[in-house]
């Protein structure tokens, strides 16, 4: 087995435990805020986290690790993980569907693994760097080409409302040129539903470091373009196939 397939298969298994303790919902809530008061994380992402690394440090206790909540741990071996233990903590507070676990591992290239596990809509995905992308098994790709006019677009908003404000912007420019916007609410499914052409295309300011790292190399491996750059300030992310990306970019403001 290559080292590869070796780190896809523990992503995998260490997903689906997550998994199940997450979908055994708590009776009560303990809230934490992070960013803003409305930025919260739950005692069950933090028992999540507390699952994923155990399982990950029994197998492979020379590796890094970087979670969302708090767990970090420098690399001996070459590899680190990245680690999103609840991506839509607001969706899983509200009983909402949608939100996942995702887990990616990178090396000094770059990320060469990544798996999004989403209970509520019985959705795996996973992909390899150059192994390409697969949703439940099945290989996926996204939508590509797509016109501007004809684009299905997600996108999420900041936790800092003083950024909705620019990101308002987007969806003033956007809205009256495309068929229309979802708000999932998940990060991570985002960027999968692009790779599996279930919408068109998605943009969205201020994703951090595991928002992105499996998702986007599941979007990437299923032929879309994914970029991160500076926009007013904040970091803004978008994933579509070529020919939209390309319009997308064009169409955000100064």
């Amino acid at each position: 087995m290559s080292i590869k397939d070796e780190l896809l298969e523990l992503a995998l298994q260490i997903a689906q435990q997550a998994g199940r303790l997450l979908v055994d919902r708590p009776a009560s809530w303990e809230l934490t805020s992070k960013s803003t008061a409305i930025d919260i994380a739950t005692q069950m992402d933090m028992a999540s986290e507390k699952l994923i690394v155990s399982a990950i440090l029994a197998a492979r206790p020379e590796d890094g690790i970087i979670g969302e909540e708090g767990a970090e741990r420098s690399s001996q071996s070459g590899y680190t993980w990245v680690i999103d233990p609840v991506d839509g903590t607001v969706n899983y507070f509200y009983g909402l569907p949608g939100w996942n676990i995702s887990i990616a591992v990178k090396d000094a290239e770059g990320v060469v693994v990544g798996v999004v596990h989403s209970p509520t809509i019985a959705s795996t995905w996973h992909a390899t760097r150059g192994g390409g992308a697969f949703l439940n098994g099945t290989k996926i790709a996204c939508n590509d080409p797509v016109e501007l006019d004809r684009a299905l677009i997600a996108t999420g908003f900041a936790y800092d409302v003083k950024d909705r404000v620019n990101q308002l912007d987007l969806v003033k420019v956007l809205l009256p040129k495309i068929r229309d916007i979802r708000r999932i609410g998940a990060a991570a499914t985002d960027l999968c539903f692009v790779g599996a052409g279930i919408i068109d295309g998605y943009i969205e300011t201020g994703l951090k470091e595991w928002d992105l790292a499996a998702g986007a190399l599941i979007a990437t491996e299923a032929g879309a373009v994914v970029t991160t750059h500076q926009w007013r300030g904040m970091w803004l992310s978008v994933a579509a196939g070529a020919h939209l990306h390309e319009q997308l970019m064009r169409e955000i403001p100064a």
